[in-house]
């Protein structure tokens, strides 16, 4: 079999590129035939991964040649991010459904989507897909909602080999650029930390530079006021340096998903920063403390923690 896989790829997200390390390994073993990824970066993804690409705008002479499109994983069909975004991988699924291929959605989170247009188009084509799984009960109530029936997995990064580290004396801060991510929320985070972890080394961990360096970068300052000076930004790492790095850690401060999701499965003490629904899902599942950037007291949730 060919495949063809739409993802947020080549954006150097660690979540997604992980994913895509995940699935390629499982094709490979099923004997693909050939595995072509749709990526803002060709040329990089294929150094990466190992497999072909093609770009965002250009997938179709790729589609047509192949047999199976695997939409996921990750949060593609949501408006949250952009209704824009939304239409675009929907016009992938279109696109393949047309040309009658198989259709696969796989281990994805599906919503929020507020839109009317974005609901309506969303249920149409995914009633036409061959097969959906989902990484969350609350996607699958949505769809269960829709009268579309799937199937719940773990996040694909789950099955990932993580190595087996002795836990460091250290503090991971992993941050990201969002709305309320402000000096307001950054200073009363670094208060908590100065509270309650006034000794331990901090590792501020940027996964995507592009989006995270700056809030890191800024965040070392803040601690450095506070009186804390055994910090450091660990930035352009690779999906295994990240790994290794979040997996030896004794606590875990984190925004990403997959940053959680790492801490989870490497048992390392945790606490989630809810910025999205999909972190707010895997805290509820997983049980870990979660604080909210318009929070004005963190101590119980670091209590948690503890």
């Amino acid at each position: 079999m060919k495949y063809i896989v739409s993802g947020y790829i080549g954006f150097d997200n660690f979540g997604d590129e992980a994913i895509a390390s995940v699935l390629i390994q499982k094709l490979k073993k099923a004997g693909a035939e050939k595995i072509t990824y749709i990526s803002s970066n060709p040329k990089k993804t294929s150094e990466i991964h190992g497999v072909n690409s093609c770009s965002m705008l250009g997938f179709l002479p790729s589609l047509i040649k192949s047999d199976i499109l695997i939409s996921g994983g990750g949060s593609l069909l949501q408006d949250k991010t952009s209704l824009k975004s939304l239409i675009y991988y929907l016009l992938v699924i279109f696109s393949a459904l047309v040309l009658r291929k198989k259709v696969q959605i796989y281990a994805q989170g599906i919503g929020p989507i507020n839109s009317k247009l974005g609901q309506i188009f969303t249920k149409l084509l995914l009633k036409r897909v061959n097969e959906i799984t989902v990484r969350d009960k609350k996607s699958q109530e949505l769809l269960n909602k829709w009268g579309i029936p799937s199937l719940l997995v773990k996040d694909p990064v789950f099955d990932m080999e993580i190595p087996q580290n002795d836990k460091k004396d250290i503090l991971g801060v992993q941050l990201r650029a969002f709305d309320g991510v402000d000096e307001i929320f950054l200073d009363n985070l670094a208060r908590a930390i100065t509270k309650y972890f006034p000794h331990k080394k901090i590792q501020i961990i940027s996964l995507q530079d592009s989006i995270d360096l700056e809030v890191c970068n800024n965040f070392e300052k803040i601690l450095k006021t506070k009186g804390l000076f055994d910090v450091e930004v660990l930035s352009s790492l690779s999906i295994n340096e990240a790994i290794d790095i979040i997996s030896s850690l004794e606590y875990l401060i984190a925004m990403r998903f997959h940053a959680n999701v790492i801490g989870v499965k490497s048992e390392v003490k945790t606490l989630a920063i809810n910025y999205d629904p999909k972190v707010e899902k895997l805290a509820e599942e997983y049980h870990l403390p979660l604080i909210n950037s318009n929070d004005k007291d963190f101590s119980h949730e670091f209590e948690r923690l503890l």
